[in-house]
């Protein structure tokens, strides 16, 4: 995991693929973002950032409260969505 997280593009394309076979698994929009929350808590959790830009996101998570969270976390699955 550390290998993808290493650079961010990396960490996008891998989160991109995750989403792709979500929806090809059948699960709906919502489920996707709330797996995607669950992951981000794990991270804020056990990973430090290794970039400036997983760096802002953990800043931002810290100061959010839950539905922030969620809604970053749904962003983050758009963002790779559109990629």
């Amino acid at each position: 995991m550390s290998t993808v997280l290493s650079n961010f593009d990396t960490w996008k394309h891998f989160l991109s693929d995750r989403v792709s076979q979500a929806k090809n698994m059948g699960l709906t929009e919502e489920t996707i973002s709330n797996l995607a929350y669950e992951i981000g808590s794990f991270l804020d959790e056990k990973v430090d950032p290794k970039n400036d830009e997983e760096s802002v996101l953990k800043q931002l998570w810290d100061v959010g409260d839950e539905s922030e969270r969620k809604a970053i976390a749904s962003c983050m699955v758009k963002l790779v969505d559109h990629s």
